[in-house]
């Protein structure tokens, strides 16, 4: 870091300014630890920088960030627009403490429509775009691609069953038979005119529903002249389908988010609605953190920049309040920033505004409600503070097999989804079935990364991701103790608290694995079902609690704090066991030959024709694989190599 750790900040940031050109930048202020405090933009790298050699011209703020800060970090740029973008992806990545942070930024869903078949399937995507096909939105929610592809299904009748189904079926499904799909899959309409159908549906997508209501209408009369009345009343439905929609579009409101912000001592909330085609794609909220003394100005120009850093920018941006820099902000995302003072985009700002704050007064409720459980919580189990990290470990096998170990997370906010860790137990030194040896096995892989870390390099890893551990060695070698207060909160990735799902036995393990790595100071809880009621099943409300040093004790039944454990450990428990599932399943489908480096899908088919299964070919010998068709000599020493390591 830097040669003298007790030299003042502004010092160690004087003595960088001397060095620094008057170019467009971006520079990040660390601590002693290297944690990123703050990272900041500049027109002017040397001037901005040499602002900060001056504390008693700062508020309070971020006169401690200037105290905490030992070394710097820059990146010229050619432009300051560029300075913006680059600001904002580091922003989301490093989350520096004295940053305004968005957070809770989830992917987006979509609908695609295939283009990989000659009868597209209309579908709910979400992730990176890889599939051939075109892309329609972004929702907000699930739900609200769920409710538009409905909509495409009774209005357009498209497919939604996958390829191997498509191909496999002889009849009509159910699909067809209640007007939802035109069953292509057994020729009971042309490409030609499914194709037809699918053109509709991008348009409708676009905003053109208009033209195809009005195309529909016609097509009902023409086919009511000609007593077709069956196939006028298709028509008629699938108007209907249109008309839920029509009724909520909104003039002038082609492509535009909006951006509404709502504050409260010192707290935001950020609501964003999306408007596509003149349609409402639904709503999202976010609560930015920051610093109580930020403007709103500043907040939600970086929460806008750092929304869009991985997102498509619409053509208008709506927003309540003025935004920093506008004009940059405007040219890094190719977009137009609005401030509606009237008219039918002022009346959807202040809706958007009353949901902000109907979105902030259920937090706060929740988060008081948090907070109190938390607070009973510590009181339970004897803690020095209510925990702001909780993690919970559970393991899921059937008889040993496909084994798997969990751990989920839990703070003030709630569930931290994007926390949550699997293991797989696919060690032969652990005994198949051996709950207490797979708990040892998981918490010390789950904290001996961060011993050898530390033993490495004396310092944080900031390249690893969401579980990057806050551990450091304390005097004694054979010790783990909590780092001391660092600039990125309170030990963010430092358990306060380990609640293991079992008994005593379950408890002794997480206990000993603990004590072997040498970690201390984290208490640890074990939670065990309820005893079995005369069904076999477990009661809920009898759990017993275990805790070294401690005789088992049990909570009043009605005990708030009781319920908030069952919902926790439950989860714990829901994770490990869709994990599980999904191991398994894939472990059913696997292939063996798949692995096999060389061996494609013809060579692939050639052995499992030949020799009838991908067992008989792992006992085949030399001279047999040789005999199959495309299979030669080398191709042959490579799949009996494969499965006859080491022989």
């Amino acid at each position: 870091m830097t040669d003298n750790p007790k030299k003042p900040g502004h010092e160690v940031i004087d003595a960088f300014v001397k060095t620094l050109p008057g170019q467009p930048g971006v520079y990040r202020m660390l601590s002693a630890t290297g944690d990123v405090l703050y990272v900041g933009k500049a027109k002017s790298l040397k001037k901005r920088v040499d602002a900060y050699t001056q504390p008693h011209k700062h508020p309070i703020r971020i006169q401690r960030m200037i105290a905490q800060t030992a070394h710097m970090e820059f990146a010229i740029t050619h432009t300051e627009t560029e300075a913006l973008l680059l600001e904002a992806n580091l922003i989301k990545k490093l989350k520096p403490r004295y940053n305004i942070l968005l957070r809770d930024d989830k992917s987006f869903p979509y609908i695609l429509i295939t283009g990989d078949h000659e009868f597209p399937q209309v579908l709910k995507h979400r992730g990176a775009k890889v599939r051939k096909g075109e892309y329609f939105g972004q929702f907000a929610s699930g739900g609200a691609v769920n409710e538009a592809i409905a909509v495409l299904h009774k209005a357009f009748m498209l497919r939604n069953c996958s390829d191997s189904i498509f191909s496999a079926r002889t009849r009509p499904c159910l699909q067809h038979q209640i007007k939802r799909c035109t069953a292509p899959c057994v020729s009971k309409v042309t490409q030609e005119n499914y194709a037809k159908q699918v053109g509709m549906a991008r348009q409708f997508l676009s905003g053109k529903s208009r033209e195809i209501q009005d195309y529909f209408a016609a097509e009902m009369i023409a086919a009511s002249e000609r007593m077709d009345f069956e196939a006028a009343a298709g028509f008629r439905d699938r108007i209907r389908a249109l008309t839920t929609i029509q009724a909520h579009l909104v003039k002038g409101l082609d492509n535009a988010d909006i951006h509404a912000l709502y504050q409260r001592n010192g707290q935001s909330c950020v609501e964003v609605f999306f408007y596509r085609a003149g349609q409402n794609y639904g709503n999202r909220s976010y609560f930015p953190r920051h610093e109580k003394d930020e403007k709103p100005e500043d907040i939600l120009a970086a929460f806008i920049t750092q929304f869009y850093a991985n997102k498509p920018v619409p053509k208008e941006i709506l927003v309540n309040v003025a935004v920093s820099e506008k004009s940059m902000v405007e040219d890094a995302l190719k977009t137009h920033i609005l401030l509606p003072t009237r008219g039918n985009k002022k009346e959807l700002l202040e809706m958007a505004l009353k949901n902000a704050k109907e979105a902030f007064e259920r937090k706060r409720a929740t988060d008081a409600s948090q907070s109190e459980l938390l607070e009973g919580l510590a009181d339970i189990f004897g803690l020095e503070s209510p925990p702001e990290r909780i993690e919970v470990y559970d393991n899921s096998h059937i008889s040993g097999t496909h084994a798997l170990g969990a751990m989920i997370v839990v703070g003030p906010e709630g569930f931290q989804k994007n926390a949550y860790r699997k293991f797989n137990m696919d060690d032969n030194r652990l005994t198949p079935g051996d709950d207490f040896a797979m708990m040892r096995a998981m918490l010390t892989r789950r904290f001996s990364g961060s011993l050898s870390l530390r033993e490495r390099a004396g310092v944080r890893d900031d390249t690893s991701d969401a579980f990057q551990q806050d551990l450091q060695l304390s005097p004694s070698p054979s010790r783990l103790q909590r780092a001391p207060s660092s600039p990125v909160g309170r030990g963010e990735n430092i358990p306060d608290l380990l609640l293991i799902d079992g008994g005593q036995g379950q408890l002794n393990a997480a206990v000993q694995a603990m004590s072997d790595l040498g970690v201390s100071n984290i208490p640890v809880v074990g939670i065990a079902k309820g005893t079995e009621d005369s069904g076999g099943g477990r009661n809920a409300g009898r759990e017993r609690f275990f805790i070294p040093g401690k005789e088992p004790f049990r909570l009043e039944p009605n005990n708030p704090v009781l319920y908030f454990l069952q919902r926790i450990r439950d989860e714990a428990h829901r994770f490990a066991i869709t994990s599980h599932r999904a191991r398994r399943s894939r472990a059913i489908t696997s292939n063996p030959l798949d692995e096999i480096a060389g061996i494609g899908e013809k060579r692939k088919k050639a052995l499992l024709m030949h020799f009838g299964s991908a067992k008989a070919v792992a006992e085949a010998g030399l001279a047999d694989l040789q005999k199959v068709d495309t299979i030669s000599r080398a191709v042959a020493e490579k799949v009996y190599n494969f499965f006859h390591d080491g022989d």
